[in-house]
């Protein structure tokens, strides 16, 4: 399976995702992408379509503590990020969007990472 076909599979995994996660004003959707190098993730209220909070490896608030860190642990200080904002715009809970990735590594670190900081997903 080259990387064309890689791409397109991860699509039709998340558009899945998507057709029974939505995020509302109470429990908006945590969305989450994994590009090579980076990690971003953003909290999402569909009702309006709008993004309430975002976070990612390329904010100036971490970026400092970045250096010389594995990318799952750069994973867990974005979880880490996010919740806190999520948590300071009083938003406590999140519906969890892999974002068509599988739930493990990076993906997953961000996830801990957040629901130890209190966000529950």
């Amino acid at each position: 399976m080259g990387p064309k076909h890689r791409r397109v599979a991860r699509i039709r995994r998340h558009a899945r995702v998507r057709a029974k996660v939505k995020g509302t004003v109470t429990r908006p959707r945590l969305c989450v992408f994994r590009s090579l190098n980076h990690i971003y993730a953003q909290v999402i209220d569909d009702t309006i379509g709008h993004t309430v909070v975002a976070a990612s490896t390329l904010d100036q608030e971490i970026k400092s503590e970045l250096d010389g860190k594995a990318k799952t642990d750069k994973s867990g200080l974005v979880g880490t990020l996010i919740a806190k904002r999520a948590l300071a715009k009083g938003i406590d809970q999140v519906a969890f969007d892999r974002g068509g990735f599988k739930y493990h590594g990076r993906v997953k670190a961000l996830a801990e990472a957040a629901r130890k900081e209190g966000l529950k997903l």
